[in-house]
């Protein structure tokens, strides 16, 4: 097997980045307008010097000016699993829906042993074969892909301003990604590149104290009598909500509005159809701050690899995510296109099977890399109303993948039994905005789809 090197290029960021993070530092200190004091950020050196001072004392805003452009080119996808769970980046990742990934190749990590390195090829290359055996059956490559094995290549942009750069580098050199040598080989040579650009953001990182990153709780493992995880029987399990999220909604929506006091809002809104009708209001309105105001935490139970992808797009919510390392190898997704295929099940199952079996066996490092992409992990979110509109818009759609759908539309049914007056509101595109956005690409099914969400 050819080796590849996998890399991260910062391929553009601001051109005068630090100028601006040095105006930044200086406007609340200095008289002038914003132009004149960016006149006189014009020395780098002075720049530099004052941007590390300021930092050094906790002001770390300033470098939020400065934004970065990075091309990660043939790396694992469990990095680009690491990267997409920073919330104030951007991505645009290649589609493993639609695109052939039989010949994509896969990153080899460091062994010690070179028989045990020749074990590792060996598996991952055996997945990748059933992957070309399922598509050449016909199954669809958005299912196909469930058997690849997570250390298959990805490619993907990402931007990200200088404060979350700060962080990301943070994870990789001395927090959760640190433990991969292949998140951490990446992380140095992205901030090798940083220095050169912004010496005074970066120039001195390795000498800045960094706390340790452990979200782990020794001693609380609560395991089942068998062993192992019990799935509960609920995909989507609402764990928490904000109390009465009709009456926030409708209550902050109206304070806003009106300036009314509270008393006499609460007075308004205790009539049933009185509530509704704002609620309406707020839901016909380009911009529904009030749906901000109310927030549901919910497990997904059950979510593949590849179905944690969708979800981890949408950038305003909280998700916490099971170490890739923790994962089940004996948990997966079987896709009806499998099921009903009786000589794609059988391959698909025992590609399952063969990666339990060499992932009991792999060494700790390597675990995660083996976990195949329609392995399981119960993921916890948190989204506000608006994000939920926005994610339930898309997910419930019909051109969503099937697997996120299932999981939206249960949210959507599950919400609309805790609050219908509001979720009664909340479903795909068409029925939102009364119109399809999607174009040429519509289900073109319409007027079924708007009957099926407002029964």
């Amino acid at each position: 097997m050819d080796e590849i090197r996998s890399t991260v290029k910062i391929v553009g960021h601001t051109d005068c980045g630090e100028a601006i993070c040095a105006a930044g530092g200086r406007i609340s200190t200095l008289s002038g307008n914003t132009e004149q004091i960016l006149e006189k950020s014009c020395d780098a050196q002075k720049n530099a010097a004052l941007i590390g001072k300021v930092t050094a004392s906790g002001h770390t805003s300033v470098i939020e000016h400065i934004s970065f452009n990075l091309a990660f080119t043939n790396v694992s996808v469990l990095v680009e699993q690491f990267m997409i769970e920073f919330r104030l980046a951007s991505f645009t990742v290649k589609s493993r829906r639609y695109v052939d990934f039989s010949d994509a190749g896969f990153y080899v990590p460091e062994f010690s042993d070179p028989d045990e390195r020749k074990r590792f090829i060996c598996a991952m290359g055996g997945r990748f074969d059933d992957y070309g055996r399922l598509v050449e059956l016909g199954i669809p490559k958005e299912d196909a892909r469930f058997v690849l094995p997570y250390c298959f290549y990805s490619n993907f942009l990402c931007t990200l301003n200088g404060r979350e750069l700060y962080h990301v580098l943070e994870a990789m050199l001395f927090g959760r990604g640190a433990s991969y040598p292949e998140i951490r080989t990446l992380g140095e040579q992205l901030l090798e590149q940083a220095r050169n650009i912004a010496p005074g953001t970066f120039g001195r990182f390795m000498e800045q104290p960094h706390p340790v990153q452990d979200g782990t709780l020794p001693g609380f493992a609560l395991p089942s009598p068998e062993g192992k995880s019990v799935p509960d029987p609920h995909m989507a399990e609402l764990l928490a909500h904000t109390p009465e999220p009709e009456k926030v909604v409708a209550q902050t929506a109206l304070i806003d509005c009106t300036h009314s006091s509270t008393a006499a809002v609460n007075t308004m809104i205790d009539d049933p159809s009185a509530r509704a009708a704002v609620l309406d209001h707020v839901m016909r309105s380009s911009r529904p701050r009030a749906l901000e105001n109310v927030s549901f935490t919910f497990r997904l139970n059950g979510l593949s690899l590849a179905g944690v992808t969708h979800l981890v797009r949408h950038r305003m919510q909280s998700v916490m995510i099971p170490p890739l390392n923790t994962g089940d190898p004996e948990r997966y997704v079987l896709p009806e296109s499998i099921r009903a295929n009786a000589q794609a099940l059988q391959i698909y199952t025992d590609a399952f099977r063969k990666a339990a079996a060499y992932h009991c066996a792999a060494p700790e490092c390597v675990k995660a890399y083996a976990l195949l992409s329609g392995t399981t992990l119960d993921p916890i979110v948190t989204m506000n109303g608006r994000e939920l509109l926005l994610f339930l818009r898309l997910r419930t759609c019909n051109r969503a993948q099937w697997e996120i759908r299932a999981y939206a539309v249960e949210m959507l049914l599950t919400l609309r039994d805790l609050a219908p007056a509001l979720f009664a509101h909340f479903g795909p595109s068409c029925c939102v905005m009364d119109h399809c956005p999607e174009g040429r690409l519509s289900c073109g099914k319409m007027k079924e789809v708007r009957e099926r969400f407002k029964a």
